[in-house]
């Protein structure tokens, strides 16, 4: 009977021990060592579109106004399916949504330089740029929902919170990169080859690494927990709280969209408009390194505090940069304000993160990641045309109003939780 009894024991034991050492294992290793190139490189259309958009009809139609609305088209487009397109992936899987939306958006990225070197409409034009922000795969967000995913299913709880504050910090790191690397990219095969490439290149990279993303073994991770199978109801993604953050980071896309174009239009005035993405570039610099340090922040300088400081240090930059007058002070301005950036999306996106409803959270970080391309779209477009009809001087001023968008709502983010308590 002694045996009998203790016969089941080593059995116990031995499953248990696979499980302890996978909440061990560090979060490349549970995700698999090709996901994050995998993940990187997926998310580059997503943040050419825009740019890419706008120098082609801008090229083919020779209208900087049609070429602004064009680019402004894609983020609307975007922001009305963005946080559709999440819901649906928290709903039946991302894999299940991503693969037809990445095939569709492909095709559409393909067959768009043909549309507007063609003697179709301009209303065509704009209808299929609207659709090309629709179908836009949304990699971001759903990466971030997917490492979350692992990181509760699959690690000790004592782990959880610093890995969780590291792998935000990555995952803004990664978009910021993006985001400064992806116009850089558009200007490079622009201006090297022609202004169709850049576009037709997105396209490739959807179709490849947008599938590769989307059949990854990670993307039926994200309906694994038990929470997520319970959503709480829609108007939950319309607490202050969260709307506030979408807020914020609204700012940064038109902060993004306002720095790139103003910057263009005053290298113009120097002769050097090619040189603008590289200048560009090194806002990204400072940016994607403090991202990732911000994971060693203290837990005393808490995330609305951090949004604040570094919201204060970017408009401070932006002030800077509207009053630059030489090539080399716009230089130096990029570097500060970059440094203002990064921390600022990181604190962002970790409280998207901590208030997203239970069972939604692939839909909040759509709806965070769609407003980034929102605001990026409808800055470049009146940015450009304040450059074209006020000159660059003017156009230089909107990096500042961006900003202040970022520092206001993180007053208002720091003001709501005292108001609730009252």
């Amino acid at each position: 009977m002694l045996h009998s009894t203790s016969a089941p024991t080593p059995p116990a034991a031995a499953t248990t021990a696979p499980a302890v050492q996978a909440a061990d294992r560090s979060l490349v290793a549970l995700a698999g060592r090709w996901y994050f190139p995998i993940a990187f490189v997926a998310r580059l259309p997503f943040a050419m579109m825009v740019v890419g958009v706008l120098t082609l009809v801008v090229s083919a139609r020779d209208s900087v106004a049609l070429g602004g609305v064009n680019s402004a088209s894609v983020g609307i487009g975007a922001a009305v399916f963005g946080p559709m397109i999440g819901a649906a992936a928290d709903r039946f899987g991302q894999r299940t949504v991503l693969v037809p939306v990445g095939l569709v958006n492909a095709a559409l990225l393909g067959v768009f330089p043909f549309v507007v070197n063609g003697s179709a409409p301009d209303l065509a034009v704009l209808a299929m740029a609207f659709c090309i922000g629709a179908s836009a795969p949304q990699v971001a967000p759903m990466s971030r929902t997917r490492l979350v995913a692992i990181i509760r299913q699959r690690m000790a709880p004592g782990r959880r919170d610093a890995v969780t504050s590291g792998t935000m910090a990555y995952e803004s790191a990664a978009d910021e990169t993006v985001f400064i690397i992806g116009p850089f990219l558009v200007g490079i095969l622009a201006s090297a080859i022609a202004p169709w490439v850049a576009v037709a290149g997105a396209s490739a990279l959807t179709f490849v690494f947008v599938t590769a993303f989307a059949l990854h073994p990670t993307g039926r991770l994200a309906l694994g927990h038990h929470e997520e199978l319970v959503q709480a109801p829609a108007r939950e993604l319309l607490r202050p709280r969260l709307v506030v953050v979408v807020l914020g980071i609204l700012g940064v896309g038109l902060f993004f969209g306002s720095t790139l174009t103003s910057l263009t239009a005053f290298m113009e005035i120097h002769g050097e408009s090619s040189q603008a993405g590289l200048l560009y570039g090194l806002m990204g610099i400072g940016s994607a390194g403090l991202a990732l340090g911000s994971a060693a922040f203290p837990r005393g300088f808490a995330l609305g505090w951090r949004w604040l400081v570094f919201g204060v240090v970017l408009l401070g930059g932006a002030i800077a940069f509207s009053q630059a007058g030489s090539v080399l002070a716009v230089g130096v301005v990029l570097a500060v304000m970059g440094i203002g950036i990064g921390p600022t999306l990181v604190a962002q996106y970790s409280l998207g993160s901590d208030r997203s409803p239970v069972g939604r959270s692939a839909t909040t970080m759509t709806i965070l990641g769609s407003a980034v391309i929102v605001g990026q779209s409808i800055a470049s477009a009146v940015t450009g045309d304040l450059a074209e009809q006020h000159g660059a001087a003017v156009a230089m001023l909107l990096p500042a109003a961006s900003a202040a968008v970022v520092v206001l709502a993180a007053v208002a983010n720091l003001l709501l939780p005292r108001r609730a308590l009252v």
